[in-house]
């Protein structure tokens, strides 16, 4: 007969094991823990962009602003509407980026914000980023240093090449997307505006952080950009910089109607 456990075993066995809410308790300890270290690299990042100083005075200058200009469709709060997104967490950098260019606020609804000109001053863009950026943590405008195009331009071609080259064009100027959308030509755009766009993720533009294009590399393709807008194709007219469909058409209305003419100027010389 299989013998009975003592009182002493069944009470250290009972001592051993595991209550449920000690699983719970980790779980729980774990994702405090992982969400305070993500909240803390999250706001880490955007200070290291967000300028250090900011006024009062100023954040509640862009709340005015904010409030009599782009409320109607982001919402009082910042939470959006059904005509436009939420820009809550979105960071200086987006505001900077899209009222710096005048595509905000928007004349009309359309697949796409055109660039417009700008309807405020640059201190009244200030003021709404600024506003903007004490709601949530978010990309910021970028240092100056990142801007002033010394970056290695060969690696920042070979980085556009890859990453940008299919929407914008190998040589930045622009092309067409679905559903009436495009991706805009890239001269004559201010440096602070490409980094902006490139971590902001305007429109189609996917998102670079940090993990994907360091600082460093976006000051690289931003290099890039303006080295090829200060030299144009040293190989002739761009011909819009359209690619191969533009050279072959090129050379299939000119070039093949120039032999045309030829033959018939020399048919009729003959005659």
């Amino acid at each position: 007969m299989p013998k009975t456990p003592s009182p002493t075993a069944r009470k250290s066995r009972k001592q051993g094991r595991r209550s449920p809410l000690a699983t719970i308790s980790l779980l729980a300890v774990g994702l405090l823990f992982t969400g305070g270290a993500f909240a803390a690299f999250s706001t880490s990042t955007a200070s290291a962009e967000t300028p250090a100083v900011v006024s009062a005075a100023s954040v509640e200058d862009g709340k005015k602003l904010f409030q009599a200009n782009c409320a109607s469709c982001h919402g009082l709060d910042l939470e959006g509407t059904e005509d436009a997104p939420s820009l809550i967490g979105v960071g200086a950098a987006a505001v900077d980026f899209q009222v710096g260019t005048g595509r905000m606020p928007m004349q009309a609804h359309g697949p796409q914000a055109p660039v417009k000109p700008v309807q405020f001053t640059d201190d009244q863009i200030k003021s709404m980023a600024e506003y903007v950026a004490t709601t949530a943590p978010g990309p910021g405008i970028p240092d100056e240093s990142l801007l002033d195009g010394e970056g290695d331009v060969a690696n920042g071609a070979e980085l556009f090449r890859i990453n940008c080259a299919m929407c914008h064009n190998v040589a930045g100027a622009g092309g067409a997307l679905t559903e009436g959308k495009y991706a805009p030509a890239l001269t004559g755009v201010a440096p602070e505006h490409i980094y902006e766009a490139m971590v902001t993720g305007p429109q189609n533009m996917p998102v670079f952080s940090d993990a994907n294009l360091s600082p460093e590399e976006k000051r690289d393709v931003i290099s890039a950009l303006k080295f090829m807008e200060a030299n144009p194709s040293p190989g002739g007219h761009t011909l819009g910089s359209l690619g191969p469909v533009a050279e072959g058409l090129f050379l299939w209305i000119f070039g093949l109607g120039s032999i045309v003419a030829l033959t018939v100027w020399i048919t009729a010389r003959s005659n």
